[in-house]
């Protein structure tokens, strides 16, 4: 299969040292991590290393970019990701009606494609019935930054767009708001600095001393505020 796309964002290595933040994410899709997974746009590994725990059938990682898949690989035949994972290079449209997935996921992946109802519905085939699609994506487009403009991002989510963007056939188990201190930082970012990416040092601030805070907010405030938002959905049983 021939593919030439061709990821233009520079942050995975960064950002692959949030751990903190994916674990956290964890904490909410763990109960829906098992069987046959499919992580959409898994890059280079990061968070399949945090979020797959090895106890799957099998982590299929589908990754379109040639380079990033080759990081991929490499990270899996050295070890360095469970022994269930295996690469798959290529998009949805390569792959369906190849196989059924227990979970569908897209972490931080979704505001990346542009045309999102249609990959939705792409997928819908993929799920087994009684399966789960799993949507973690950037929040509020207000909070829209030269940050997001140069890794590629189309837009940013919130509750009505994110459920616009799924089509019959699924129920909702949740969607909520993550990070609610880091609205805050988002928002001084769009308003003063203006980066197109974040430091090194800025990104550990942010893992070790923001997330572990939010983890607590995020609690007071019922989950609806955040810079992230989740979404948990159920394909409906097919009689």
């Amino acid at each position: 299969m021939k593919n030439k796309y061709t990821y233009n964002g520079d942050e995975l290595q960064l950002f692959s040292k949030a751990k903190n933040w994916k674990r956290y994410i964890q904490r909410f899709i763990k109960p829906y991590l098992y069987g046959n997974v499919l992580e959409v746009g898994a890059g280079i590994g990061s968070t399949t290393k945090i979020l797959c725990d090895g106890s799957q059938d099998k982590w299929s990682c589908l990754e379109p970019d040639r380079q990033l898949y080759s990081v991929l690989l490499n990270k899996i035949y050295n070890n360095d990701l469970p022994k269930c994972c295996d690469g798959i290079l290529g998009e949805i449209k390569d792959i369906i009606n190849k196989t059924e997935y227990d979970t569908i996921l897209y972490i931080d992946v979704l505001e990346h494609i542009y045309n999102d109802k249609l990959e939705i519905e792409n997928i819908y085939s993929l799920l087994k019935a009684g399966g789960h699609l799993i949507i973690l994506a950037p929040a509020h487009n207000w909070l829209y930054s030269n940050f997001d403009k140069h890794i590629g991002h189309y837009r940013r989510y919130n509750r009505k767009t994110l459920k616009d963007a799924i089509p019959e056939g699924y129920t909702t188990i949740q969607i909520k708001y993550l990070d609610s201190l880091g609205i805050i930082a988002s928002l001084m970012n769009r308003l003063i600095l203006s980066q197109s990416i974040p430091n090194e040092r800025q990104i550990k601030l942010w893992d070790n001393i923001i997330i572990s805070i939010s983890k607590y907010v995020d609690i007071i405030t019922r989950y609806k505020i955040g810079k992230s938002i989740l979404g948990v959905w159920k394909k409906v049983d097919e009689k």
